[in-house]
């Protein structure tokens, strides 16, 4: 019956997801597809940036994670933030399959807890594009390049700080089993968290030694 709930692996067993399919790809093929594919994204994108004038390899790196995260963002979290009803999915959809099986670390994504969709609806249509954007700002070596990095990456780090903490206040509870936890709830969110930390320190040292040089160009013209 429709309205009954149905057999599903998340925490609380007593979550209602009506219509509820298990997933068909295995934890290690939606894994491997994952992995390969940000491994050609980042391949590609590092021999491009090879080609091009006086680019540092720190810089290199950074279009690397912000190609990386953007398509992140606009593809995986896209998908979540405008399927309401990616559970029910009858196929091995992949962006489906992820979603089904991330919520064994996070129930609250099954559920459509409104907290998570705003996080990351917002993500998906800001900070997704930004991350291109950003691609391209270090490329081309824009003035706005290192503001724009800041602002990215306090949101990432605004965005998973809101995502722990309302999960510690509403008990910390979603997960299957401590596996999941850790695997998917802190380690798969922590890369969001100390790199744009990372970031944001390189962009405001930058930031802050520019400003002297700039200072210094002001008194010769005088």
């Amino acid at each position: 019956m429709e309205g009954l709930n149905q057999h599903h692996p998340y925490v609380p067993k007593d979550l209602d997801l009506p219509g509820f399919v298990p997933g068909f790809l295995s934890q290690s093929t939606i894994l491997a597809v994952y992995g390969l594919s940000s491994l050609l994204v980042v391949s590609l994108v590092w021999f491009l940036s090879g080609r091009l004038p006086k680019l540092q390899k720190i810089d290199r790196l950074l279009m690397c994670w912000w190609l990386f995260t953007g398509l992140t963002h606009m593809v995986l979290e896209g998908y979540f933030a405008f399927s309401p009803e990616f559970y029910k999915e009858k196929t091995a959809h992949y962006l489906a399959e992820v979603w089904k099986e991330y919520s064994k670390g996070d129930s609250r994504y099954a559920a459509r807890e409104s907290g998570v969709v705003a996080v990351e609806g917002i993500t998906a249509v800001l900070e997704g594009p930004a991350s291109l954007l950003a691609v391209y700002a270090i490329a081309t070596k824009k003035s706005y390049s290192y503001i724009l990095q800041v602002v990215i990456s306090l949101g990432q780090l605004y965005g998973t700080a809101v995502y722990f903490i309302t999960s510690y206040l509403e008990g910390d509870n979603f997960a299957a089993s401590m596996y999941y936890y850790y695997a998917y709830y802190i380690v798969a969110n922590s890369f969001w968290v100390i790199i744009p930390t990372l970031i944001v320190v390189r962009c405001w040292r930058k930031i802050c030694a520019a400003f002297p040089i700039q200072e210094k160009r002001k008194t010769k013209t005088r």
